[in-house]
């Protein structure tokens, strides 16, 4: 009986991943081209050579990969269901004693270790999504070592405003360092300093001769001046000040972390970003969580064919997307709190999956 269900557990896992394999590569290959046709005289008009759109779209693929992990799921479990059920081999399983909850196990553990593959990928894909506008010049990249006259956006609120930047020498000159505050607490502080010179040994930066001014609250403004201050919160590196600000869609997970932290401790309203960043983990998941609501759907509508279990996963899959999207409007407009937002489609669709697969006849 063990032997049977391991070639069985096989036997499934090897339909499912087939399917899975060929969505995954196919739908990202399917949009990109899509993408490529719109696009080429545009990019072609910038100047940009044929193996910078190519760069381009290699640097895209794992971002449009990511994308197609959850159509990818539903599809190779609709698809391997249906299959089974067409063909009687569950009926053939449960004359054996294997229940359909059984048969179908193996395709709920490979959906739950594609939800950690996709968790992964969603760390990848804001650095290739970068480099991709980069490739096509929608953020410059910088060969040299020079930057002037610029504003820098980094941690903790913090905005850096810089005459001159040379990364090669780790110098700066004319710099001013602003943070916007919240009371006396937390105030509004202004730093100028006429140079600041990169100390690799602490990773910090020594300010030169300049002044601290501090801003807000009941007590008067206060101003020092001093010869030399380190700016212990200033982290960032010659080389990260060269780079353009990122948008939110090219930041890591931490790194949006920090980002919403400074908006909302200088006073802003950060709800849409709050639920992009619980996207990032809650995205992942809908791979398991749709094959779990796909599993029984397909076995209860194993009657006409490929056409019907393609209808099926496009359908589903589309309701799902209209629902992330409505649930990031709710979330963002402070209708929902915004982390639960993330998560409501995902909450769905479980509920779904289990009402459909306590129905199953095992």
């Amino acid at each position: 009986m063990f032997n049977s269900l391991r070639i069985l557990d096989r036997y499934v896992m090897t339909q499912f991943l087939r399917i899975f394999a060929a969505c995954v590569l196919g739908v990202p290959l399917l949009f990109i081209v899509i993408d490529l046709v719109d696009n080429l005289d545009v990019y072609l008009g910038r100047g940009l050579s044929r193996p910078d759109v190519l760069l381009h779209y290699v640097y895209e693929f794992p971002n449009q990969t990511l994308l197609a992990f959850p159509l990818a799921s539903f599809l190779a479990a609709v698809f391997t269901v249906s299959t089974l059920s067409r063909h009687f081999e569950v009926t053939a399983a449960k004359a054996s004693g294997i229940s359909f909850y059984r048969v179908t196990l193996p395709l709920v553990a490979l959906s739950l270790l594609i939800s950690f593959a996709a968790l992964g990928l969603t760390e990848i894909v804001p650095i290739t999504t970068r480099r991709a506008a980069e490739v096509i010049g929608e953020h410059q990249s910088r060969a040299d070592n020079v930057r002037r006259n610029f504003v820098f956006r980094g941690n903790d609120g913090l905005v850096y405003r810089v005459r001159n930047l040379d990364a090669q020498s780790g110098q700066l000159t004319d710099l001013e360092i602003s943070r916007e505050g919240t009371g006396f607490g937390y105030p509004t502080f202004v730093v100028t300093s006429k140079q600041a010179v990169w100390d690799t040994a602490r990773a910090a930066w020594r300010l030169g001769e300049g002044r601290l001014r501090f801003f807000g609250g009941p007590a008067p403004d206060r101003s020092f001046s001093f010869a030399e201050l380190w700016q212990v919160d200033f982290r960032e590196r010659p080389q990260e000040l060269l780079a353009d600000p990122k948008d939110p869609a090219e930041m890591r997970y931490r790194e949006l972390g920090l980002f919403i932290d400074a908006i909302q401790r200088s006073g802003g309203t950060a709800r849409e970003l709050i639920v992009e960043r619980a996207l990032k983990i809650s995205y992942p998941f809908t791979c398991f969580i749709i094959v779990l609501f796909g599993v029984p759907l397909a076995h209860s509508t194993r009657r006409g064919g490929t056409p019907v279990s393609l209808g099926i996963a496009l359908g589903t899959t589309i309701l799902f997307l209209m629902a992330v999207r409505i649930a990031q409007a709710l979330g963002a407009g402070g209708v929902v709190q915004p982390v639960l937002a993330a998560w409501l489609p995902n909450f769905l669709f479980l509920g779904g999956g289990v009402i459909l697969l306590s129905r199953v006849r095992t």
